[in-house]
Order: C-alpha cells, then sequence, then structure tokens
C-alpha cells in the first residue's frame, strides 16, 4: 500500500470516528440515532467500496502495462536471438564450405 492509500485509510477511518462520535453524543431520540449512525456507515462502506474498486481498477490497468512491456521484451529478445541462430548458421556454412575446398 503506497503512501496516498495509507494516507486515504487513515482519513476516511477519522471520518467515520468523527461522524459516530458525533451522532452518538447528539440530542437524538436512540432510535433516531441509531438510524443516523447505520446511514452514516452505510455511506462510508459505500465509499471505502468505491475508493477499493479505483485502486483495483488501477491496479489491474498497471499489471497489464508491466505484463505487455514484459511480452514486448520477451518478443525482442526472441526476434534478436533468432537472427543471431541465423547469422551463426551461416558462419558455419560458409566455414564448412571453405574446409571442403582447402581439402
Amino acid at each position: 500500500m503506497n503512501d496516498n492509500s495509507k494516507t486515504v485509510v487513515a482519513l476516511l477511518a477519522g471520518l467515520a470516528a468523527g461522524a459516530a462520535l458525533g451522532i452518538l453524543f447528539a440530542p437524538d431520540k436512540g432510535g433516531e440515532t441509531v438510524d443516523k449512525l447505520s446511514r452514516s456507515l452505510s455511506d462510508l462502506k459505500d465509499r471505502i467500496l468505491d475508493r477499493a474498486k479505483d485502486e483495483l481498477e488501477r491496479l489491474v490497468e498497471t499489471s497489464k502495462e508491466y505484463g505487455n512491456s514484459t511480452a514486448d521484451a520477451y518478443e525482442s529478445a526472441k526476434e534478436g536471438l533468432k537472427e543471431k541462430a541465423v547469422s551463426i548458421k551461416e558462419e558455419v556454412k560458409d566455414s564448412a564450405i571453405n574446409t571442403i575446398e582447402q581439402a
């Protein structure tokens, strides 16, 4: 978890704690307080889930980017090795022909 995510989580936790304490100490009847607290916690849950979804989507995109760059590097290395193999094959062939001609 990076520093920004930690800050957001801490901020949300602080907001939840503050909202819960504010509602608990408000001069409302017990049922009304419970309802307010329930709505407040439900809203907090929704915000946390939205944030988690956004972070997960960002993580998936980042991993796709790394995966694509890794696949590109693999393909590039593979092509380079093929070219080198063809070059070595030609050198061996030419060397064999020269050896046969000199014999």
